[in-house]
């Protein structure tokens, strides 16, 4: 700015000097040419504005990720559409509808990222469903099936729906059975033992 004042102040002086004698719309033409001539040197060009480290860029905003869609219950790929009513009673911890809950506590632990609490409702040496490896996790627990006994435990089958989003973004859909077990108040089984754990998954 300094130079282009300095510029302005000679060619004020020119002017003064040409103009003795001559009419002043010559020197007004001559001051508006100079006054466009300083207005463009002050004026920086779009490209050094755009790429000036000075100058904040709006950030790229990410999409939303669409809401989850899984198969509801009757469509493939979704539980039994079982419109039996539910009891709303006390649920007998050693009862199927126990068995159900143990299952709807793995799910909400799941859903959290609790992979290491959920997993100790596995039975020992159980082969455990890898719900980590998912970006989002959901279950739907269907009805059970009948309670049957061997060699000093019970077993209860539910049909369950495994849906989320994988690490990719892409949805996914699982449907199978999920077995729990339990050991029987037989003598010499622990507290422990006598509660309802997950046996097994067919997926």
């Amino acid at each position: 700015m300094t130079t282009t004042h300095t510029k302005a102040l000679t060619m004020n002086k020119l002017l003064a000097s040409r103009t003795n004698g001559r009419g002043r719309g010559s020197a007004a033409a001559v001051i508006l040419l100079l006054l466009a001539a300083c207005s463009q040197q002050a004026v920086p060009p779009q490209n050094e504005i755009a790429n000036s480290a000075d100058v904040d860029l709006p950030a790229t905003m990410p999409s939303p990720e669409a809401p989850l869609t899984p198969p509801a219950p009757g469509e493939p790929g979704g539980l039994p559409d079982d419109r039996t009513p539910v009891s709303e009673g006390k649920i007998d911890p050693k009862s199927a509808q126990g068995a159900g809950q143990v299952l709807q506590t793995y799910f909400a632990l799941s859903e959290q990222g609790k992979f290491a609490e959920a997993n100790k409702l596995w039975s020992d040496g159980a082969t455990k469903l890898d719900l980590a490896k998912y970006k989002e996790v959901h279950g739907n627990i269907g009805g059970p099936g009948d309670m049957e006994g061997a060699a000093g435990s019970s077993y209860v089958d539910y049909p369950v729906q495994i849906y989320g989003r994988g690490k990719d973004g892409k949805e996914f859909n699982l449907r199978g059975t999920m077995t729990l077990r339990r050991v029987n108040d037989v003598p010499g089984s622990t507290d422990e033992q006598r509660k309802w754990h997950i046996y097994k998954a067919d997926f």
